[in-house]
């Protein structure tokens, strides 16, 4: 991954950032090490500099706190548990081709950033399972209720009959359980072409947001007091068949094989083409604060 060395404050980054967009149309992504980011506003400053057209994110699988338009925080996830390699919100109809980090507290250990180049995960895939996956596409269930992931006020906003219409114009399948909270499923292409280079890409949430990619533990919990359909998440091929354990740990084998670790440092900044390259988070100690933002709306062919 290139890297870039500042040694001074965000402002300079309007000026270079069509050289920066250029590394990374190239190289998938791009470090800016260095950048004098004393708090929070200055990541917050660094991030739109860099990031045209924010996006704002709908359907969250965990919270953030929002800090300007296409600005948050990282997602509220428990500190001692992974991220796994995903594409943010590949499972949105709308969804960034560009993503920016930029460090405001380093982790004391662990909390790396790594990141995946989808085509050479697509190429090192099974190509019996990548073509059971374009044929039938990858499905995604949800369970959005107040004892249970993330309540669907927080992660589509409005009111009921506004969360339906959202749901129609976005092809998600949904309905209303007896308590008033709610399940979705959504069907979506598990290989995208590039929207500017049209490269094919291992575009989706297949491994990270299923059941076995879970903790045993905390798998094993929620099946027993919720039941399998239950899960605050889990995913399918798209015509409803269930993966099995191999599979999920096959395609986390394969990311793993694919991986380019960034140990993060005061001042960082990550820019990454979210589409060509899957990122996670590692568990950590200490505090982390990295600051997110989401920009260069691409909508799916």
């Amino acid at each position: 991954m290139p890297v870039v060395g500042a040694q001074q404050r965000p402002d300079w980054l309007p000026a270079a950032v069509d050289e920066l967009h250029a590394v990374v149309e190239q190289a998938g992504a791009v470090k800016v090490s260095g950048l004098d980011v004393r708090d929070r506003a200055g990541a917050v400053a660094a991030i739109r500099a860099v990031l045209p057209s924010p996006l704002s994110e709908r359907e969250g699988f965990a919270p953030r706190d929002t800090y300007a338009p296409g600005v948050y925080s990282s997602s509220h996830w428990p500190q001692n548990q992974p991220m796994c390699m995903h594409h943010e919100l590949s499972y949105t109809l709308q969804f960034p081709r560009l993503m920016a980090f930029c460090c405001v507290t380093p982790p004391t250990t662990g909390g790396v950033t790594a990141l995946a180049d989808a085509r050479q995960v697509l190429a090192a895939l099974p190509p019996d399972l990548v073509a059971r996956f374009e044929q039938t596409g990858w499905m995604l269930t949800r369970n959005y209720n107040e004892l249970l992931g993330t309540p669907w006020t927080q992660a589509f906003g409005g009111d009921r009959a506004q969360v339906e219409q959202y749901c129609r114009d976005n092809d998600i399948e949904f309905e209303w359980d007896a308590s008033g909270g709610l399940r979705t499923r959504q069907r979506r292409q598990a290989v995208v072409k590039h929207p500017v280079t049209g490269e094919r890409c291992w575009f989706n949430q297949i491994a990270f947001l299923n059941e076995w990619t879970m903790d045993p533990g905390i798998r094993e919990y929620l099946t027993d007091e919720f039941g399998r359909d239950g899960l605050p998440f889990t995913t399918y091929f798209g015509d409803g068949t269930p993966l099995t354990p191999a599979m999920v740990d096959q395609i986390n084998a394969v990311y793993e094989q694919n991986t380019v670790r960034h140990t993060w440092q005061r001042g960082d900044l990550l820019i990454v083409d979210n589409v060509r390259m899957a990122h996670s988070r590692e568990p950590y100690d200490g505090e982390r604060e990295i600051v997110v933002g989401m920009g260069a709306p691409a909508t799916r062919g």
